[in-house]
Order: structure tokens, then sequence, then C-alpha cells
């Protein structure tokens, strides 16, 4: 059985407080194929790799024995070509937007009670205000047992003050990982950051195209055998998620480029930290699609729909994370995804960007 891992701020904060209150044609393959070899000599901006026009198979692959409803039934996409971030956004580049701008993210704001309650379940009391205190989500590392799989806030704990600069809350810093991913970053801090740097967050069939690499039908980024995951990605092994056995490396989030990179050249499309995408999370998505034909430079749902969430709008995740495991919520593959609310944000979600070349000139 696998279950949605929630990185909802208001809506966990909502049960914490329960808790405690109670086919093409020929001559257009053709130009497609030039077009996609004249941007393949382009010159890539420093840290990006170009992704080639290509047509792939997106969703649940063929032999996938973890493949969800939500990432069902699999059909062909084309996307142009673009270049995309080698790793995801590091804690140097996201210092160095914030340096500049003097932006403040999200985890790091007075919290609004009269926004929040909007989205939460008509009639939610409104928490004390020790509460009620700027900060996110972190990952349980103390945690001996659980009672069932069901309740995923066992495993999470609302930590004021923990925040981008400040990932296991105020005592820790970022001091000495410049070359980690970033973290607790909401879908709002994504697109400041983009606007910054002149970029965009990706799209989903984009991030997927880029994990295939040079492939167009794997259920992974290095293919199709699980076996050689720990060499690949970082996931959890163990017992999730009371025991780590580390068997990949690292226990928890690692750096960037610590894993082998796919066929084109992108570190850690699988495992590490969840990334953001421009896309609505919308679980009935890919059923209402013609699947008869291929789909073009896909913008994803016009509306978002998770019954999990059903009073937000959720943006699709892609990637999986360092607590990603095959009992839990199995991640680590290309089609995998969940949502995340546009105001969340914890400690095994970042993000990288993508460009294409009018945006820099190229």
């Amino acid at each position: 059985m696998f279950v949605k891992v929630k990185t909802i701020f208001p809506l966990f904060l909502y049960l914490f407080l329960t808790l405690l209150l109670f086919n093409c044609k020929k001559n257009n393959k053709e130009s497609h194929n030039i077009l996609s070899e004249k941007r393949q000599n382009r010159i890539a901006p420093e840290g990006m790799i170009w992704v080639n026009t290509k047509t792939f198979i997106q969703g649940a692959k063929g032999g996938d024995e973890y493949a969800m409803s939500r990432e069902k039934p699999a059909h062909q996409v084309t996307v142009d070509g673009f270049f995309m971030d080698m790793t995801e956004v590091t804690n140097k580049q996201f210092k160095a937007f914030v340096d500049t701008t003097k932006y403040v993210t999200v985890a790091e704001r007075k919290i609004d009670w009269e926004g929040m309650k909007k989205q939460l379940p008509e009639g939610t009391p409104k928490p004390h205000d020790s509460i009620l205190q700027p900060g996110s989500l972190i990952f349980n590392k103390n945690l001996n047992k659980v009672a069932t799989m069901g309740n995923y806030s066992q495993w999470w704990i609302w930590k004021i003050g923990a925040n981008w600069k400040h990932p296991e809350g105020p005592e820790s810093s970022i001091e000495g990982k410049d070359n980690f991913p970033v973290v607790h970053i909401a879908y709002e801090d994504a697109l400041a950051y983009c606007k910054w740097d002149n970029r965009r967050l990706p799209t989903e069939s984009e991030w997927e195209a880029a994990a295939q690499g040079t492939g167009t039908d794997q259920i992974y980024t290095w293919g199709n055998s699980p076996d050689v995951l720990n060499q690949n990605a970082n996931t959890w092994q163990g017992v999730f998620p009371i025991k780590n056995k580390s068997e990949d490396g690292f226990e928890f989030i690692a750096p960037v480029k610590s894993y082998p990179p796919n066929s084109i050249g992108l570190y850690d499309m699988m495992g590490n930290v969840w990334e953001i995408t421009s896309d609505l999370f919308n679980v009935n998505y890919y059923k209402e699609l013609d699947t008869l034909k291929t789909i073009t430079n896909p913008k994803g749902a016009e509306k978002g729909y998770s019954p999990d969430n059903p009073n937000q709008q959720e943006h699709v995740i892609k990637g999986g994370s360092f607590l990603c495991h095959a009992s839990y919520c199995a991640s680590f593959r290309i089609s995998a995804k969940m949502g995340i609310s546009p105001d969340s944000g914890s400690d095994h979600t970042g993000f990288r960007t993508v460009a294409t070349p009018s945006m820099i000139g190229n």
C-alpha cells in the first residue's frame, strides 16, 4: 500500500492541532530533427544541459510494479528542446539570489491566519499564537516506531524557525553546505528565483523528457533495472520511516552530484529532493487525455484536484527524495508524481530550472 507523502503546511497544521486539541508526418518529423540538431550545437548557459527535442512515453511504463493510478494511462508526448539545470538549485545559488534581492521566503514570513483559514476545512479553530509562527516541515529523525503507515503526521514535525537557511530548525545552518540542494522552498519562492535568473520551472512533460535522457520509455533514469537504485540515487534503505541503513552512502540529504548523471549529464533526477514543476496536480488528468494521438508541449491540467487536499491548487513535484522507499511511496521512478500546495515547503523539497533559447538569446 502506497500512501501520499504530504508536504502541505495548512493541512498538516490542521491535523497536528487536531491531535493536540481533538505518429507524426515524415516531413514534419524531418524538420523537427533538423531543428533539434541545430539547437544541440548551441552553447548551454553555465550549469545547464541541453535537452534535445524528443518524442517519448509519459506516464506509467509497462512492467512498472509501483505505478499508481494517477500515472496512468501512459501516452506519447513531444516536447521542444530546452536547457535544464544540471543539478537541483543549491544553497549557494539561492543565497546569491537572496543576497541580491533581499527576498524573504514563505517559510520565513509571518503567518496570516485570515488567509490560511480559507484553505482549511470550515470551522477549523485558530491555533494558539505560539504555534502560528514562521516555520516549515522537517522529517522526524528520532522516530522509533509507528502505529500505522497511514498516519504520515507521525514522521513529520512542524518546526518553528525551519527554513532554507536553517533546514532543521533555528539551531541548524547551511554553513559548509553550499553544494547541497536548497530546501524548504515553496512554489512562490521557486518562481521568484526563476524571475531573477531569467528562467522558469519545467513542465511535468519537460521534466520527464529530461529524466529519460537519451531514452524514450524507461522506468528509471538509468534504464529499467531496480537492482542498481542504490548506486544511482539517494533514497531510503531499511525500514521506513524508522531505520535507514544508508546503503547508498547517505542517511538523509546529499550534496548534488553525489551520484552518476543520467545519459545526457543531469544529476539527481531521482531521489535526494522532490522537484517542483509548473503543472497543476490533478489525479484524473491523464485519464482525460486523448491518448490516441501524440500530445505536443503539454502544460498540464487546467485545474488541480487532489482528494487529499481539495481546498488548494497543488503543483506537481517529481523525482522523489531521500525518504522514498519501495514499501512507502516508491517515487524514485520517472513517472511518479505527487502534489504540493503553493505555500508549502519541507526539508525534502527543492527545485531546478529550465530555459529556452529565446529566453537567453541563444
